[in-house]
């Protein structure tokens, strides 16, 4: 079978690609998060699969499940837990899901593994699971880990593009331009282009306060304005990121 999705292949396809090819495993992780009343929950874990394998065929590499479940959303960054359908794990949760995947992906062979994030408030729990899974391996282990966020591979003059009148930052980006466009070029039948709202960009105070303040947060859950977002913005993200990222990849593991 003819296909980067590792879910797809049987143990013994799946073995035979390992000990022949040594290919790069690349392990999406998401969220389950509100991204709006124009996106599905699911947003996040669906970009990062599906930079991942598009990377992937790029680089003879191959795709496992994504992690579907996130760390708990920020308010400055996805909008925050007090919307319905927002399903988060606490940071112990995530960091052993993915200590746990780093062994098991060296038990089974594997020589490069790549962790793809597609939820900004991931970041340093990927980070720990993959220092205490490694150290749980021994200084002997053949795997080594790449972990980062698909986002960073885009360039200034992309961003400028798709941002004629500015860019707001990557943390208001949350189910606005970036994110809308995305999914308007992979999954053009889960975006509700009618209900697109055109709030923010959010104004934050330059401090976090907990409990959380819900009224920093537009009702919607968008941090700033999706509007302007289409299929051609998307394509040239997905297009850019895939390139960059198999290149570094390929660098990475020559």
């Amino acid at each position: 079978m003819n296909t980067v999705f590792m879910n797809e292949m049987s143990w013994v396809d799946y073995q035979a690609r390992i000990e022949r090819d040594a290919p790069p495993v690349l392990l999406p992780v998401g969220a389950l998060e509100q991204h709006g009343p124009h996106l599905p929950l699911g947003t996040d874990g669906l970009l990062s699969t599906a930079v991942a394998a598009d990377a992937a065929r790029r680089v003879g590499g191959l795709v496992a499940p994504g992690l579907s479940y996130g760390y708990k959303s920020q308010p400055k960054c996805g909008g925050g837990q007090h919307f319905c359908g927002t399903t988060s794990v606490d940071a112990a949760t995530l960091i052993g899901s993915v200590r746990d995947a780093v062994r098991e992906f060296e038990r089974h062979g594997v020589k490069r593994l790549v962790i793809v994030n597609g939820h900004y408030e991931n970041q340093w729990f990927l980070t720990e699971g993959i220092d205490l899974g490694l150290r749980d391996l021994g200084a002997g282990a053949a795997l080594e880990v790449v972990r980062l966020e698909y986002w960073d591979f885009l360039t200034e003059a992309t961003l400028a593009a798709v941002f004629p009148d500015g860019f707001p930052g990557f943390a208001l980006e949350h189910a606005a331009v970036i994110e809308t466009s995305l999914m308007l070029h992979y999954h053009p039948n889960l975006v509700r282009v009618d209900l697109i709202p055109d709030d923010g960009p959010a104004d934050f105070p330059p401090y976090d306060a907990y409990p959380s303040r819900r009224h920093w947060v537009p009702l919607s859950g968008v941090l700033s304005s999706a509007r302007g977002s289409d299929a051609a913005k998307g394509r040239l993200i997905a297009e850019e990121v895939a390139q960059r990222l198999a290149t570094a990849i390929e660098a990475r593991f020559p």
